[in-house]
């Protein structure tokens, strides 16, 4: 566990003013206040806490109000007395002890409130954490038409009751750790007991407690660190903004990661299909999901090889086009003074520039500027002969398309300029030698010991059911083999067998009413 302070371990002592003023050497910030009172005999207190991170109506209520009535012996020192006397009047639900300032500093630095007392060497730690956090809303990133509408923020605590919520069993385990040298920053590691992998859970720990870094102020930094290839254009770290989203793979046998500051949580391992699976797949008929996760697939593909498809056609393979779109492009680019190659290179160059700068600019100002962007400087251009209609359409198409599969825009815009390239060198042939490299690759690579593009390689028939085709709930009665949970079973026979007998019965019914 990272300290936040390399300072030196000493005990508290029995005098409060010594104490005070140690605390302020340790912790000489302005934002470190002190609250002093006395008991009913005279004795004195101090609160101790962090400006702005404290309940500081609660303390009072709680801690102050109650002790200054109370009255103390005053022998002091040793006696455990008075200790159990203010543990019993503070009427504090969360109260600890402490007798280190090595122990204290963390705490106070977290949030949490230091009680001292006069002629008591043990320091009282007070969970009044109100720290300010932003309300649970439907996550942006992650919008579905049916299904839950919350999202993770960035109170770690939240984010655990979000899924302790979901998840009401005790096999529903959490074990955190403090991560950063400076921001002591807490991960939590969340599984299911009994259903997740132990070895997976224990390779995650080791990888999490084993970084020696001075902040953490995202979970991408935590992704960075677990990820098995570390400078792999696919990645093998699971990411999602939605409550439902996470307690479901944990459902099935993966392992969560919640970090303190971001709203958005890991999961490993994670499978290349999971990028063309929605959350409102599961709340329509596997029918319709099926049809719309075969329609981002084709989508994807459409948005990486179309380019490339588009400018090898003109520079090596014209016979690859129909007759009618061959003239039709051929009297387009006639006259341009770009080659195809440069001339698409151009496009997507102008269209990543205005997703950047839409992003990047007030919202009221992007709009505006998309609109400035895509018809008024797209127009121009062609105007101008400085850019060929076709091109324009080519590339509108392949980025709408690859905003289909949103988890996959990052990979998705590499590859297409990857493609683009080989495409210009090589034409069909580089087309093809490049898709070949990428399935080696990808059937190569792995997440935590399963397979990137599993269930698909290695052929694992069972697990097909929730892939590109999305078969009924009564047929996911199994978890995924592939993540080699110790409770294989989802949805018990009993219940599937009554479902199948209702329906029977239904049917029968049915046919004897006729």
């Amino acid at each position: 566990m990272a300290k936040t302070h390399t300072c030196i371990v000493n005990t508290l002592s029995f005098n409060l003013q010594k104490n005070l003023q140690t605390l302020k050497k340790l912790l000489p910030s302005e934002d470190i206040l002190t609250y002093e009172f006395e008991t009913e005999d005279k004795v004195s207190c101090a609160l101790v806490y962090a400006d702005g991170m404290v309940n500081k109506e609660l303390l009072g209520e709680l801690i102050a109000k109650p002790l200054s009535t109370l009255i103390l012996k005053n022998e002091g020192g040793r006696d455990k007395t008075n200790e159990q006397k203010i543990q019993t009047t503070a009427r504090f639900p969360e109260l600890k002890t402490a007798e280190t300032f090595e122990d204290i500093l963390p705490e106070i630095l977290d949030g949490n409130t230091l009680l001292l007392v006069d002629k008591i060497a043990t320091g009282f730690i007070a969970g009044a954490k109100l720290l300010p956090v932003r309300a649970v809303i439907e996550p942006p990133t992650d919008i579905a038409v049916k299904g839950p509408r919350e999202g993770f923020i960035e109170d770690v605590k939240t984010n655990m009751a979000l899924v302790r919520k979901r998840l009401k069993t005790p096999d529903l385990r959490f074990q955190t750790i403090k991560v950063g040298r400076r921001s002591d920053t807490a991960v939590a590691i969340c599984w299911l007991q009994g259903t997740s992998s132990d070895k997976v859970k224990e390779e995650i720990v080791q990888k999490i407690q084993a970084i020696d870094i001075d902040n953490i102020p995202d979970s991408s930094y935590i992704a960075a660190f677990l990820a098995p290839r570390t400078h792999s254009v696919f990645r093998s770290v699971g990411t999602t903004e939605k409550p439902d989203i996470f307690t479901a793979k944990i459902s099935e046998g993966r392992v969560g990661v919640l970090v303190d500051g971001s709203p958005i949580a890991l999961t490993v391992p994670f499978l290349l299909t999971e990028d063309f699976q929605s959350s409102e797949d599961y709340f329509i008929s596997p029918f319709m999901a099926t049809i719309f996760r075969a329609m981002r697939f084709i989508a994807l593909f459409v948005s990486i090889f179309l380019p490339a498809f588009y400018v090898s056609a003109q520079l090596f393979k014209m016979q690859l086009l129909p007759l009618g779109l061959m003239l039709t492009i051929a009297s387009g680019v006639r006259e341009l003074p770009l080659s195809p190659s440069m001339e698409m290179f151009v496009v997507l160059l102008l269209l990543e520039i205005l997703k950047e700068a839409s992003i990047r600019m007030p919202k009221y100002v992007g709009m505006s500027l998309s609109v400035v962007g895509a018809l008024v400087l797209g127009e121009t251009a062609v105007s101008a002969g400085f850019l060929s209609t076709p091109a324009i359409i080519v590339v509108a198409l392949s980025g709408i398309c690859l905003y289909t599969v949103p988890d996959f825009v990052e990979t998705g815009s590499i590859l297409r300029w990857v493609y683009l390239i080989v495409a210009g060198s090589l034409g069909p042939f580089g087309i093809v030698l490049l898709s070949t490299f990428l399935l080696v690759y990808l059937v190569s690579c792995d997440s935590y010991g399963t397979p990137l593009l599993a269930p698909f390689s290695p052929l694992i028939r069972g697990d097909l059911r929730d892939t590109i085709a999305k078969y009924g709930m009564e047929s996911l009665s199994k978890r995924p083999v592939i993540l080699r949970s110790k409770n294989k079973t989802r949805l018990s026979t009993a219940q599937k067998n009554t479902q199948e007998t209702t329906q029977k019965n239904t049917q029968n019914g049915g046919e004897t009413d006729a």
